[in-house]
Order: C-alpha cells, then structure tokens, then sequence
C-alpha cells in the first residue's frame, strides 16, 4: 500500500542531505578534509553514506532520522559500542568527533562516523563458527550486564510490543473489517506471554541480531554490527534469530552456541521458552517497522505488498500459527503459560 507521505521532521531534514553538505558535516566534525566520494548505502530508516578523507581512511557516516530516538538513547548506543571496543570485542565503534564526544548534531540533525570495514556477509554459520557466535554474544552480554540504559527500550510484551500494536492500530492501514481480527489475536499473544518475562534477566543487547548483521573479514573473528536496534532484553533475543530453524529441530547448534557462550557468561536454559513468545514479538515489531515508513515516507522498500488486504490477512494468519506454537510448547513444557488457556 502507497499512501501519500505526512510531512514528518525526517522527510524534510533528510531532504537537504546533499553530497556538499554531508561532506562538509564530515569534516567539521572530525577536523579532517575528505576527497568527493559520497556513496549511499542502502538504510530504510536512518540515511548512511561512505566517504573518504584525503588520506585515502574509508569512512561511513550516520544522520539519524529525526524523532525515532532521543539523543540520549543514541548516546547511549554508542556508549554500549565504545565500552565493547575498549574491551577487544569485534564490534564497529563510532569515531570520536573534533569537539570529543562520538555524536555530532548538524542542522538539527544527530550523525556519527565510523570506521569502513568491509567484510563478506555469512549465509550460513559452520559448526566451527556456532561456538564461536556464543563467544561473541556472551562477551557482548557480559559487558551489558555491567551497566544500565535508561533512554533504551525494554523488550517487554506489554511494553514495546503493545506500542507497537497500538502504533498499528492507529496508523489507519489495516482495513476496517480486519482491524477487530488483528487487534484480538495480537493483544491475546501479549496478554499470554506476559508472565513468561516476569523473571528473566534484562541486560543491554543487540536486539536485532541475525545473520545479516554478522560479517566476516579475513583472519579476523566474525564482526556484529548495526546496533541501531539495541534494546534492554533478555539475552535469549539475540539468539533465536540467528537459529536455521524451531528449537527441537536445532539441537545440536543450540548446544555450541551455549557452550561457547558460557566461556564468559552464565546462559539461563530456561530462556529458551521465550523463542516462540519472541517471534511472535518480532511478527508485531516487523509490521510496525514497516508501518513507520508507510506513515512518514508514503511506502516501504522492503515489503512492496505491505498494506494490501492480501498482507493483513496473511498477518493475522501467520499470528494465530504462532498462537498455537506457544500453546503447544507451553503445554509441553509444564511452564506457566498454562494458567492462561
């Protein structure tokens, strides 16, 4: 679904983003010259270019767009990256700007500059590389527990979750004879799942982590990146998307991962009944996502059927599919979503 675009902060900002100021953004703010380069990368929400300084140093720079976080929650990713960088963990940190801090504000718009690295994308992680993605993620994991993030998310059904349906709901985009459907399965998934997070452990994590937000680069450990998304979750998140398939059909990729993880950090298997309440999570947080664009830029690049009747329908499909896989797994595993059937 195409509708005509509300004239939002970020259409308006971003539309004076051009190669002469982004450059010259770049180099005020790192105190550096740069030669003409100015390619953009493909972003659906932010906008992000390549440069590079005289020196020949590639470069990429960030403008976020405007009311999607606060600049303390940016802040506060960057100073998630930083704190892992200090500690060797492969990650790409924002570079520190002329004035020292690594955020830069330009025309009323926030940016950062980090490092190019270039790398290849992985398709597929080997059994050698399953341990070594748990190393990774218990290290990032240990660095999170260690301090709070007060302007982040909090993965909480009856948190983000219900923003994100109520965003949905209110966006006008679900046909009126659907809306009732839609709205019902949704807040019943919440409503169940609820409990299920009552006592986990909440920590600052990636929050977005699948394989396209994994590189690999010769003769180093695979690189996470893009922590955009970083939210105050249960670790568990930034496991199940990475998985190739359901929980019981991946046994053996759960356990390397669990074994490299718990080389630095404790692993709570319990966790695990969250993959399923998680999903359906994501089903809610992906419409969302796509709804923001449609409401601020008119249409969404990555899903150009998002909207049709054909869509929503699929949607409410796809979570009443999901419904009856956490019913299920609930009943298997005695938890206590029982109490709610």
């Amino acid at each position: 679904m195409t509708v005509p675009p509300r004239p939002t902060p970020a259409l308006s900002a971003f539309s004076g983003l051009t190669p002469d100021r982004i450059l010259r953004t770049v180099e005020t703010g790192l105190g550096t010259s740069c030669t003409n380069l100015c390619r953009p990368y493909n972003s659906y929400i932010n906008r992000v270019y390549e440069i590079e300084t005289s020196d020949g140093a590639g470069l990429v720079v960030k403008f976020y767009r405007p009311g999607r976080w606060t600049q303390q929650a940016v802040q506060e990713e960057h100073d998630f990256l930083s704190e892992l960088a200090a500690e060797e963990i492969p990650v790409i940190a924002p570079l520190p700007l002329h004035h020292g801090g690594t955020l830069g504000v330009a025309d009323n718009l926030l940016y950062a500059v980090f490092p190019r690295k270039g790398g290849r994308g992985v398709d597929e992680l080997s059994e050698k590389q399953w341990p070594a993605i748990g190393r990774l993620l218990g290290r990032i994991h240990m660095v999170g527990a260690r301090s709070p993030a007060y302007h982040r998310n909090r993965m909480h059904p009856a948190v983000t979750t219900a923003a994100q349906l109520d965003y949905i709901l209110a966006s006008g985009l679900i046909p009126k004879d659907l809306e009732q459907a839609y709205q019902n399965i949704g807040r019943r998934i919440i409503t169940a799942i609820g409990p299920l997070f009552a006592d986990q452990t909440f920590v600052r994590i990636h929050g977005d982590c699948h394989r396209g937000n994994l590189i690999e680069r010769p003769g180093e450990p695979l690189y996470l990146i893009d922590f955009d998304d970083m939210v105050i979750g249960p670790p568990v998140q930034d496991i199940w998307m990475l998985l190739p398939g359901p929980l019981e059909t991946v046994t053996v990729e759960i356990n390397l991962l669990i074994e490299g993880y718990e080389t630095f950090s404790p692993f709570d298997r319990s966790s695990l009944r969250l993959i399923e309440p998680l999903r359906a999570m994501r089903f809610i947080h992906y419409t969302a996502w796509c709804t923001l664009q449609v409401v601020e830029d008119g249409k969404t690049c990555v899903y150009p059927d998002f909207g049709s009747r054909r869509y929503w329908e699929d949607e409410i499909a796809d979570l009443n599919d999901q419904w009856e896989r956490i019913r299920s797994a609930g009943h298997t595993a005695g938890n206590r979503l029982e109490h709610v059937w």
